[in-house]
């Protein structure tokens, strides 16, 4: 727990854990962090609690100070508090505004929306003394250096969300305890009782901060090979000393390729013509082989209609890059599990059943001795990476955690996971959470396809849920993305406010059609209708009145789905990609 002091001249943080002394100074006019004591903090500050620091950000104002000021436990993982961050303030080091013109404080006031929306978003843990960022697997291959670095220091920046804010922190080592690594994505921690036997399971999911965004906006992977909506999700069981841990990933389709939304239900996807591909793909695997071992595509889109092209692609670069660590495996998801069958995803499992006692996982025993390591991972996609993706993971970390768990003692020989009622309950309900939170991250609602991950059944109710989640999901992928875009992309550092040059991309003006042709259709509609019910003095009248403003409706309709991508809300921060 911290305290914060605040005075009109600085900001103090105090640490107040048995016997520390230090505290951080900040002062809010030259924006210098120093460490400082207790005596120097004057009596007149307003003192409160808080949780930890996030960060500072420079938007038009000037410097904010993020701070953590709620926190609620998770649960403990080999001994350590997880907690997750669920209240946050932004805090200006300017005392007064009056600096600023009209258009500079509108442009301030949503730069400022855009991080208030971020700290809404759900899913950003940390913890003060165990490293989050890690797996158990690297962190057990780590050097005693390695172990006595701060937090800060050894975190895999992959997964520091925070880690632009802390910038400042990063480059003064004294400054380092007064803030933590912050990961997004999702972390469930639960008891399991079989045959008596309680042991610890957990499933964490690390969202990558490295091509980070919304669904339609950001899609494939960049010129470092980094790939879009990356995921690395692992599965820890702790039981009487011994651990065992199974890491999967997903990601977008690791080449160039974009699907802007522009009002249809569906973009068609585009496949860049103008970048190397192979470049990026080779990039983005050999990344995957130093960092997990030998890779298992598992690409899970359509082999036919729009998505068709991005799996021929996708099975020729792999193919192109055969070398004995990187193999792929194609499963029409939709095709073999069409008419409920959704029996047929023991297909896939038993397909690559081989495959996976040959990567095995990793283990220690209660000694501390490792017994056996995790040698390579199945790297999953759909389209999305998102509701396909999470059930055939939650099948491939239930085979797994059969093996871990007979390993450890607590299955015995014969024994099934899935005749464990009560910890199957709490399995599935998991990994439907874990869906639920990866989507609404990206798609901006929760997962499709969850009946069937909490159940194990496809159900009608199912079916209406993800109609219903498929109705938001186009609602904000078409009219609100291009914001929550532009919130990642200012919290990220992908774009920074400029302290010399302070005009922003928010002063952009739109398009006259923007504003005119809706207008113009709803009336023409609006008249169509009121036609109809107010008929005219003869049926010949009303019809031509009728035929008129439907006409008028429906060619405006029509203009409007052709310049779709003018009605769309865009992001504004960042410049459209060359692929587009």
């Amino acid at each position: 727990m911290l305290k914060s002091h605040m005075t009109p001249e600085k900001f103090f943080i105090e640490a107040c854990d048995e016997g520390a002394g230090d505290v951080l100074a900040i002062d809010r006019v030259s924006t210098e962090m120093t460490l400082t004591v207790k005596k120097d903090v004057p009596p007149s500050a307003v003192t409160r609690p808080i949780v930890g620091v996030m960060g500072t950000i420079h938007l038009v104002a000037g410097m904010y100070l993020i701070i953590i000021t709620k926190k609620k436990k998770v649960g403990d993982l080999l001994g350590h508090t997880i907690w997750k961050a669920t209240d946050f303030d932004i805090i200006s080091y300017k005392k007064t505004m009056l600096h600023l013109t009209d258009s500079q404080m509108q442009d301030n006031k949503a730069f400022l929306s855009m991080l208030n929306n971020m700290m809404t978003m759900d899913g950003f843990y940390f913890s003060s003394d165990y490293d989050l960022t890690h797996s158990l697997q690297r962190l057990a291959n780590t050097s005693p250096e390695f172990q006595d670095m701060s937090l800060l220091e050894r975190a895999d920046q992959r997964f520091v969300w925070n880690g632009h804010l802390l910038r400042e922190f990063i480059a003064q080592p004294e400054l380092h305890k007064f803030s933590y690594p912050v990961l997004h994505g999702f972390i469930n921690v639960k008891s399991g009782c079989i045959n008596g036997k309680v042991f610890d399971w957990v499933l964490i999911s690390r969202r990558s901060c490295f091509r980070a965004g919304v669904r339609y906006y950001v899609r494939g992977i960049d010129s470092e090979g980094h790939a879009a909506n990356f995921i690395e999700t692992e599965q820890i069981v702790q039981y009487n000393g011994g651990k065992a841990s199974f890491v999967q990933t997903r990601g977008s389709i690791p080449f160039f390729w974009s699907q802007r939304p522009n009002l249809k239900y569906k973009p068609k996807p585009q496949i860049s013509k103008t970048t190397s591909h192979l470049d990026g793909f080779q990039r983005h695997f050999d990344s995957q082989v130093i960092l997990y071992g030998k890779q298992v595509i598992l690409n899970l889109v359509n082999q036919k209609g729009s998505e068709k092209p991005l799996e021929q692609a996708f099975a020729k670069m792999a193919s192109s890059v055969a070398n004995g660590m990187v193999r792929y495996v194609a499963f029409d998801f939709h095709k073999e599990c069409s008419q409920m069958r959704w029996d047929r995803l023991q297909i896939l499992v038993d397909n690559v059943s081989e495959m996976q006692d040959e990567f095995g996982y990793f283990l220690v025993d209660p000694e501390g001795v490792v017994l056996t390591q995790q040698e390579g991972t199945f790297r999953s996609n759909c389209m999305d990476c998102l509701d396909r993706t999470n059930v055939i993971q939650s099948l491939l970390a239930r085979r797994s955690l059969q093996s871990q768990l007979q390993r450890l003692g607590v299955l015995h020989v014969g024994q099934r996971i899935e005749e464990q009622a009560d910890f199957e309950k709490i399995y599935k309900n998991a990994w439907a959470d874990n869906a639920n939170a990866c989507a609404k991250q990206y798609a901006g609602t929760g997962a499709l396809k969850t009946d069937f991950t909490r159940t194990g059944k496809r159900t009608y109710w199912g079916l209406l849920m993800d109609g219903w989640n498929s109705m938001i999901r186009y609602y904000k992928n078409n009219f609100s993305d291009g914001f929550r875009q532009d919130s990642i992309d200012l919290f990220l550092g992908n774009y920074m406010v400029d302290e010399v040059d302070m005009s922003t991309p928010l002063q952009v003006q739109r398009d006259w059609k923007f504003l005119t042709l809706p207008v113009i259709m709803v009336v023409a509609f609006s008249m169509c209708i009121i036609c109809l019910l107010m008929a005219g003095d003869t049926w010949t009248e009303t019809l031509a009145y009728v035929l008129f403003w439907g006409t008028a409706s429906i060619t405006t309709g029509g203009v409007i789905l052709i310049n779709g991508r003018e009605f769309v809300d865009a992001p504004r921060l960042v410049q459209k990609e060359k692929m587009d």
